[in-house]
């Protein structure tokens, strides 16, 4: 058998691809291709690109099968022009416009943090990881931006697969700008919605919901999870929270579920749920880091663990179903 050193050269050096994608994406280039395709001159002017770097970026792209380039004509693939258009509602760049600004740098202490255990981000020396974005209007729409692009093809699955003819209401508990509960009622006109988040979250998921047409069925509700008492609806879910927090809140937050739902409701988690092997989902296990650098003490988890503390708080009926890409849900009944 052939030994080859080109997969650990390639993942090595993955972070070139990266950085070409995400420097792309903040210079909105792939909106500006969108509207109008250009050769190379024309896009060095409108994009602000010198001279020395601009071929080598844009056909770099091209080879990452992110751009094509037809008779020195450069324009949009099917799925940027899809997905990393700003102008299009299926844009799911804030969560590359976060990598970038946010994650990229804090990536580079990751030996640090798996050294330490301590993050790696803004709540480095202790400090609370959200009241830093939180604080910024400006950062925290992009964060809650962010939560809506890594979520948005989960979101869509849940929307499809959950039995929600059995259900009148459901309650998206930390719901950022609020994409989940928005996909889940579009697909389901009977159901109504809410979010539930901190109050400065609130003109950002009314002003989402508005723009999809929701108002009338879907609303918002202000409140801390740590201090306040779940909402009640026949549903709860969890999009991407509990991988936020440390073993003892996760419990909390799935024993204030199980107290805030009637009998026969349901609660539903999802996150990169790893494998129970733990050797399948590289995504899952990756984010996991990613909670190391980004948070005092979250992680990532298998479907048997949440299972398991789903039924410490006293669900039913628990199981595990694959949602899109590395998401699964996690279903609990009460």
């Amino acid at each position: 058998m052939d030994i080859s050193p080109d997969r650990i050269l390639q993942t090595g050096l993955a972070f070139w691809n990266a950085k070409a994608l995400l420097s792309a994406v903040e210079m909105e280039i792939f909106t500006e291709l969108a509207k109008h395709p250009g050769d190379l001159a024309t896009l060095q002017g409108r994009l602000g690109l010198h001279p020395r770097g601009a071929r080598d970026f844009l056909d770099a792209l091209v080879a990452l099968r992110f751009l094509q380039r037809i008779d020195g004509v450069y324009s949009n693939t099917p799925e940027t022009s899809l997905f990393l258009d700003k102008a299009k509602p299926s844009y799911i760049g804030g969560i590359l416009e976060m990598a970038n600004h946010r994650l990229y740098p804090f990536w580079g202490g990751l030996t640090a943090a798996v050294r330490t255990g301590e993050s790696q981000n803004e709540s480095k020396g202790g400090h609370d990881p959200f009241a830093a974005i939180y604080a910024d209007p400006a950062r925290l729409r992009e964060f809650l931006r962010a939560m809506s692009g890594v979520s948005r093809g989960a979101n869509m699955a849940i929307a499809r697969k959950f039995p929600w003819s059995q259900y009148q209401s459901c309650a998206d508990i930390g719901t950022a700008q609020g994409d989940l509960v928005t996909q889940i009622a579009l697909a389901n006109p009977h159901l109504k919605g809410l979010g539930f988040d901190l109050p400065e979250v609130g003109p950002v998921f009314e002003d989402y919901v508005a723009a999809n047409g929701l108002a009338s069925r879907v609303s918002f509700a202000g409140g801390s999870f740590f201090t306040d008492a779940l909402p009640q609806a026949d549903v709860l879910l969890f999009g991407h929270i509990l991988h936020d927090w440390d073993l003892d809140t996760k419990r909390m937050l799935l024993r204030k579920a199980h107290a805030a739902l009637q009998s026969g409701g349901a609660v539903v988690v999802y996150d990169a749920i790893i494998d129970d092997d733990r050797s399948q989902n590289a995504f899952g296990l990756l984010m996991s880091l990613n909670m190391l650098i980004e948070t005092p003490g979250g992680f990532d988890y298998t479907g048997a663990d949440c299972i398991g503390w789903m039924q410490e708080a006293g669900f039913k009926d628990c199981r595990v179903e694959h949602l899109v890409g590395p998401d699964s849900m996690v279903i609990g009944i009460k």
